[in-house]
């Protein structure tokens, strides 16, 4: 019998009523044209427009579905207990880890998002990117993978390049740290000697 803690996933943020929108509007696209292909900048643009002409009535479903998603990301939230973890202290003179695919497609949209949702926060803007980018074909998401790829190459080289210098730094402190040592431990013979001279010398020979 596993008697082991169950892991407690964090709840999925909700979204806006215009992801809800985009996301629908995206399945449909691809059922009424599914051989043809659309850049994803070109199909936010076209999206962003399409959501602007539809009707107030129209729009209130999705705002219906973005209440009913934000009402049940605050139950979970309620229910949900994490505990956060202890990053570790990072060298300032590290190379720092290059953005995944996903990432650089968070970039690219979020100021896109944060126009159509003022009100967002980075996490919101993100997991809202999330669902974007999940909707996302392979070869939508291939220039931001080749970035990546190359990012990560470049990463390596320098990780590389600054694991050599941190062990060339590590020995010569090493090398300093047992000379102090050794100076200090003849320092500490020679007094020990002149101690000792001093103890048995015989005082009618200082006369």
């Amino acid at each position: 019998m596993n008697m082991g803690k169950e892991v407690q996933l964090r709840p999925k943020v909700n979204v806006s009523s215009y992801i809800h929108f985009l996301l629908n509007y995206r399945n449909k696209f691809k059922e009424q044209q599914p051989n043809s292909y659309l850049g994803f900048k070109e199909f936010s643009r076209k999206c962003s427009e399409k959501w602007r002409s539809i009707s107030k009535h129209e729009k209130a479903k999705y705002e219906a579905l973005a209440k009913l998603d934000k009402a049940r990301y605050q139950e979970e939230m309620m229910n949900f207990v994490g505990k956060r973890k202890k990053r570790r202290k990072r060298d300032p003179q590290a190379p720092r880890r290059p953005p995944s695919s996903f990432i650089l497609f968070c970039k690219e949209h979020y100021a896109q998002l944060k126009r159509e949702n003022p009100n967002w926060s980075v996490v919101q803007v993100a997991k809202a990117t999330g669902k974007m980018w999940a909707a996302a074909t392979d070869v939508e998401k291939q220039p931001y993978e080749q970035k990546a790829a190359l990012l990560r190459a470049k990463y390596q080289e320098e990780l590389e390049a600054y694991r050599k210098q941190r062990n060339a730094r590590k020995k010569s402190l090493r090398m300093a740290r047992n000379q102090r040592r050794g100076k200090r431990v003849r320092q500490e013979l020679m007094d020990q000697l002149e101690k000792n001279k001093m103890a048995f010398t015989c005082p009618a020979c200082l006369l």
